[in-house]
């Protein structure tokens, strides 16, 4: 009888915490990069005139790309680690044209 009462409170225990984080602390977290990566020395290679299909070879196709706006683009990058975010930037890009008229980076 406390054999089956012991296996059925494993069962039951096993079932409950299938799927759910573990409640002992974690040593590692995974970084997680979300976005187009954008580091300082690829931003520093933008420069006006240059065309759209210059800046999509650098930085990649924008995350956003308004069809009402098609003359700005949006890059967005996050880094985190775990719940903490560890570095965030968004730069925006404005075209006239098929060339590039400015940049604003703004770093959080």
């Amino acid at each position: 009888m406390p054999h089956l009462f012991l296996r059925t409170a494993g069962v039951l225990l096993l079932a409950l915490t299938a799927g759910c984080r573990s409640l002992l602390p974690s040593f590692y977290t995974v970084p997680v990069r979300q976005g187009n990566h954008l580091d300082e020395a690829t931003v520093a290679q933008l420069h006006p005139g240059m065309s759209k299909q210059e800046v999509q070879r650098l930085l990649g196709t924008p995350l956003v790309a308004d069809p009402f706006h098609q003359d700005r683009w949006d890059y967005y990058y996050q880094y985190g680690k775990g719940a903490k975010i560890a570095e965030q930037r968004h730069i925006t890009l404005f075209f006239s044209g098929e060339a590039l008229q400015r940049v604003d980076v703004m770093k959080n």
